[in-house]
């Protein structure tokens, strides 16, 4: 089942990624377990469940993807024990049941090109690595792509040459903003990595944001929870200060691309409830429990992908 939300004149559908078991401290950084495991669950491993499902944007006769999730086909057993997957998803069938192929997809717009959202890009045919969306424009933001080309001793385990060197001739970069078509825009605010970038949708007076790994969870919008592998974690801080502030005042809508319980969410006003939620229809690996008592309420509107 793909789950799907409409938002006007566009259409989001989450394609069928892998689901993980994180390690708590990638996600939380130095939030102790003590504190974030009442919100979210964990299991015995101190591991927490994440999703990396892209997500589709239909709009204007357009097939818009933000992220690519894993390569699954480029992994191997090692890696993929080390990622904690439980399930390697099937994002081609998701398109599939949508009457659409990779040929159908027009632009990816990505937040950043850490593995867990650019392994997707390419995929390899026999011992040949190819695009995996070879009619897409590829939306990056210069210090990303930068960055990419040029890995650290940080990032050299992150930014791969087998997800980009395939791609290189798609790829357009921007510097601190993009409008990639009217309504969506695409936003830099380093933080998470120099070039990370948040996506926002506009529509009849009405705005929704993916804030991308700035905000992780539907339980990440204290300011300063944020993950252990943000490069930049103050500047993370800095953006999602702002960003919270203005969704809060304005009643904005986030997407999420790792949440396992929700797709959607509004939050009330204070930020420590829900006002509405989207529900993931994806089983999530490890539940919440009692354990968790302090997590967000959905004290308006849940639903369910119809």
């Amino acid at each position: 089942m793909v789950d799907q939300y409409t938002f006007h004149e566009m259409t989001f559908s989450w394609l069928d990624g892998p689901m993980l078991n994180t390690d708590g401290g990638t996600l939380f950084g130095p939030v102790p377990r003590a504190l974030w495991g009442r919100y979210y669950p964990y299991n015995e491993l101190n591991q927490m469940p994440s999703t990396v499902d892209p997500i589709l944007v239909q709009y204007q006769g357009m097939n818009l993807l933000i992220d690519a999730s894993l390569g699954v086909d480029k992994l191997t057993d090692k890696m993929k024990k080390i990622a904690g997957m439980q399930s390697e998803g099937d994002i081609k069938g998701s398109l599939q049941s949508l009457g659409l192929t990779r040929e159908d997809i027009d632009v990816v717009m990505m937040t950043h090109m850490h593995n867990d959202h650019a392994g997707g890009l390419t995929y390899l045919d026999g011992e040949d690595l190819k695009s995996t969306y070879p009619n897409a424009t590829i939306y990056i933001n210069e210090k990303e792509w930068d960055d990419v080309r040029n890995p650290n001793a940080r990032t050299k385990n992150t930014y791969l040459k087998e997800n980009w060197e395939p791609i290189e001739d798609q790829v357009q970069s921007f510097s601190e903003r993009l409008e990639v078509v009217p309504g969506i825009t695409m936003e830099h605010t380093g933080g998470h990595s120099r070039g990370h970038s948040i996506i926002r949708f506009e529509q009849n007076g009405e705005t929704m944001l993916h804030m991308a790994d700035i905000l992780l969870s539907f339980v990440h919008t204290n300011p300063l929870w944020v993950g252990g592998v943000d490069d930049y974690p103050m500047t993370s801080i800095q953006a999602k200060q702002k960003l919270m502030k203005e969704a809060l005042e304005n009643n904005y809508r986030f997407l999420f691309y790792h949440d396992p319980f929700y797709r959607v969410v509004e939050y009330t006003e204070d930020g420590k409830n829900i006002e509405y939620a989207l529900k993931c229809s994806k089983p999530s690996p490890i539940p919440m429990s009692e354990k968790q008592d302090r997590t967000h309420q959905v004290v308006g509107t849940l639903e369910t992908s119809a």
